[in-house]
C-alpha cells in the first residue's frame, strides 16, 4: 500500500548541546523531532573550544542512526555582520568562518545567520558589511555548508527586514550555490508581511518568489508572534497562541513550498506548552496523524525529565514604526 505523504511535515525545535554536542541528537530524538537546530557553542560569548574528534564522530554516528534529517546550526547572538569595520566586525567575521567550519565538521548542511544592524554608515554600509563578511568567510572556508540569510523583523537600523534586502545581499555575494534563505514566520509577519489569511499569505509568498525566489528557501523558522502585523516586535509565541494564529498556520503548513522544508520551532517553554507540545501542534495543524495538542498539553506531551531546552528569551524591539507600503 502506498503511503500518503500529502501532509507529512519535517518539524523540530532548537535543542541544547549541554555537556556534549552529540547529546543534541539524543534530545531531539527523545521529544520526537524530525529535524532540529543547535548553537554549536555558547551563543552569548565569543570564546569557544574546537570540536574534539570523538564529539564529531559521536554526533555523525548518532545522526546516521537517528533517522533525523536536515540538522541546522545557528550563528551565535553577538556577531554583527552589518557593523562598521573595527574590532567587533573582525570578531563577527571570524565567528562566521568558525561556524561554517564547525557545521562542515558535523555534517550539518545549513548555517542560519542574522544579518545585523548598521550604524552611522547607513543601510548601504550595512549591506556592504554583510556582503564583505560572507565573501571573506567563503574564500577561506570551502565546504558544502549553505549559509542561510534569515528574514528579520525590520527593526530600527536592521538589515534583512525586507525581501529586497535579502535579494540585494544575495546578489552582492554572488555565490547562489552557497547562499539560501531561512524564512522566519514571526519576523516576516511583524516586519509587515501578511500571513493570517490565505489571500494575504499567497500574496506574500508570490512577492517572496518574485524578489528572492522560492528555490532559494531552504529552512523555515516556524514561530507565532507576540507582536501584531508591522509592529517590528521580535518576540516569539507558541504556535497558534499569538497574533498569527492557528488558522493561519493551517494554510501556511499546506503551502507546497514550505510544507516540505525543515520546520524549526523557536517557541517558548512555559507552563502553557513545551517543545514537544509545539511539535505536536504543528503536526495537528498540518494534518499529520496523531493526537492534537491543545492548551495545557495532554499527558505525555511534556518534555522528559532532565531535558534542558536551549530556548533563549527573545528581547523586544524598540518602539514600533509604521511599515512603508
Amino acid at each position: 500500500m502506498e503511503e500518503d505523504h500529502e501532509f507529512m511535515v519535517t518539524v523540530g525545535v532548537h535543542v541544547s548541546i549541554a555537556k556534549s554536542i552529540d547529546l543534541a541528537v539524543d534530545r531531539a530524538k527523545e521529544i520526537g523531532c524530525d529535524t532540529f537546530q543547535i548553537f554549536s557553542r555558547n551563543p552569548r560569548g565569543w570564546g569557544f573550544k574546537d570540536l574534539a574528534g570523538e564529539q564529531v564522530k559521536a554526533f555523525r554516528d548518532k545522526m546516521k542512526a537517528s533517522g533525523i534529517r536536515f540538522p541546522v546550526d545557528h550563528m551565535p547572538y553577538l556577531p554583527n555582520l552589518a557593523s562598521p569595520q573595527g574590532p567587533h566586525y573582525r570578531k563577527s567575521v571570524d565567528t562566521l568562518k568558525a561556524e561554517l567550519h564547525r557545521s562542515g565538521q558535523l555534517g550539518i548542511p545549513y548555517l542560519v545567520t542574522h544579518l545585523g544592524h548598521y550604524h552611522e554608515e547607513g543601510k548601504e554600509g550595512g549591506h556592504g558589511g554583510v556582503i564583505g563578511a560572507v565573501a571573506e568567510a567563503f574564500s577561506e572556508v570551502e565546504n558544502e555548508v549553505m549559509l542561510l540569510l534569515e528574514t528579520m523583523a525590520d527593526e530600527k537600523n536592521s538589515v534583512g527586514g525586507t525581501f529586497e534586502d535579502i535579494r540585494l545581499i544575495m546578489d552582492g555575494i554572488g555565490e547562489p550555490e552557497r547562499v539560501g534563505v531561512c524564512f522566519d514566520t514571526c519576523h516576516t509577519f511583524v516586519a509587515g508581511y501578511e500571513l493570517r489569511t490565505p489571500e494575504g499569505f499567497g500574496e506574500t509568498m508570490d512577492r517572496f518568489d518574485e524578489i528572492v525566489g522560492l528555490r532559494n528557501l531552504k529552512v523555515v523558522h516556524l514561530n507565532d508572534a507576540k507582536g501584531d502585523l508591522g509592529s517590528h516586535l521580535d518576540r516569539h509565541e507558541h504556535i497558534g497562541m499569538g497574533q498569527i494564529g492557528e488558522e493561519a498556520f493551517r494554510h501556511i503548513l499546506k503551502h507546497p513550498a514550505l510544507a516540505r522544508l525543515p520546520l524549526v520551532c523557536e517557541t517558548p517553554v512555559d507552563d502553557r506548552r513545551d517543545d514537544r507540545g509545539n511539535i505536536l501542534k504543528v503536526r495537528e495543524l498540518a494534518g499529520d496523524a496523531g493526537a492534537p495538542a491543545t492548551g495545557k498539553e495532554r499527558e505525555g506531551g511534556k518534555n522528559p525529565p532532565g531535558f534542558h531546552s536551549a530556548r533563549e528569551k527573545r528581547k523586544a524591539s524598540g518602539p514600533a514604526k509604521k511599515r512603508r507600503s
